[in-house]
């Protein structure tokens, strides 16, 4: 075998091992989170919920994914023309529903795809639970 072939190995090993070791790392943090909040008493956790505007379940799935969870809509908001600081700082309450759904959306490797091959601005209302939203906040018409 040549040194090509043995290069290409290692790098094709060392990318599968940075891949775990990220994941592993997601983990550890997101489990970190999660035992924050199992250390809280229940009229703490209830007061957390509360100051964020959700139900104390929810809070803990909240707390159970990852910090990255509503990388998507950032993206979201950028395709339809929408600077997501700009429109978080006027409308804190509006994105954080956003987020929320967001965070807790089954369709992550769809939108992923969609971006991937440039079409989520135009497809977005066949998968994203913040489809309705965004149409009442940012399109007038189609």
């Amino acid at each position: 075998m040549g040194q090509t072939a043995d290069k290409s190995r290692y790098s094709d090993l060392e990318e599968i091992l940075g891949a775990i070791a990220e994941w592993i790392n997601r983990y550890r943090k997101a489990y970190a989170t999660h035992d924050e909040l199992i250390n809280c008493g229940a009229d703490e956790v209830a007061r957390i919920a509360y100051d964020i505007g959700v139900s104390s379940d929810e809070l803990a799935t909240l707390a159970s994914k990852s910090a990255k969870s509503a990388d998507l809509l950032q993206k979201m908001l950028v395709a339809l023309g929408v600077a997501p600081k700009n429109f978080a700082n006027d409308n804190p309450m509006a994105m954080h529903d956003l987020r929320r759904l967001c965070v807790n959306c089954g369709q992550k490797k769809r939108c992923a795809h969609e971006f991937d091959v440039g079409t989520a601005a135009e497809n977005y209302r066949e998968f994203c639970p913040n489809a309705y939203t965004l149409d009442v906040l940012f399109r007038t018409t189609d």
